[in-house]
């Protein structure tokens, strides 16, 4: 069978290239990333920053410190209240937050009991995290100043299913 790109003079290698979408890669691969924009931790309490429509794969979660930390003893973790029931589960365990540099950066591990991972060189999620509808939230157990940037990245397992940043 004759190739008539070729014979119209078009290189096959130029049109692969110019019909692949890095942003097309990246949402097979990682996922669909959503984005919050830099924000102050909560005061001693939680702050929902991602809503969960329908079932999704977790497969990403970054935050990047943009105001360094204050330096004071502050437990952070992550967790999902979800929807039907209105019970916590924690996506993560405590990490003390306390003078974290800007551009210092938090994620998860994918396994629930193993705390809030920081530093300037993370490994990505090792393993997904399934989560039902609900909200995703960060609690505190002091009030300190910093500001964090998070990201998500997630694959819908259900018809319709997304993640918003809050």
């Amino acid at each position: 069978m004759p190739n008539y790109l070729l014979q119209a003079g078009f290189q096959t290698n130029a049109i692969a290239a110019a019909v692949i979408d890095a942003a097309a890669i990246e949402k097979v691969h990682t996922g669909i990333r959503v984005d919050r924009v830099a924000g102050a931790l909560p005061a001693t309490t939680t702050l929902n920053i991602f809503s969960v429509t329908g079932t999704v794969l977790l497969t990403g979660f970054l935050g990047v410190v943009g105001t360094v930390i204050q330096t004071q003893t502050c437990n952070l973790k992550v967790s999902l209240i979800d929807t039907l029931t209105s019970t916590t589960t924690d996506i993560c365990a405590n990490l003390n937050v306390s003078a974290k540099a800007a551009g210092s950066l938090f994620t998860i591990t994918g396994t629930l009991a193993t705390a809030l991972q920081s530093g300037l060189v993370l490994p990505a999620q090792a393993a997904p995290v399934i989560l039902v509808p609900g909200t995703v939230i960060l609690t505190t157990s002091a009030t300190n100043t910093g500001t964090v940037a998070w990201s998500v990245w997630y694959h819908p397992l259900t018809t319709g299913a997304s993640m918003t940043a809050l």
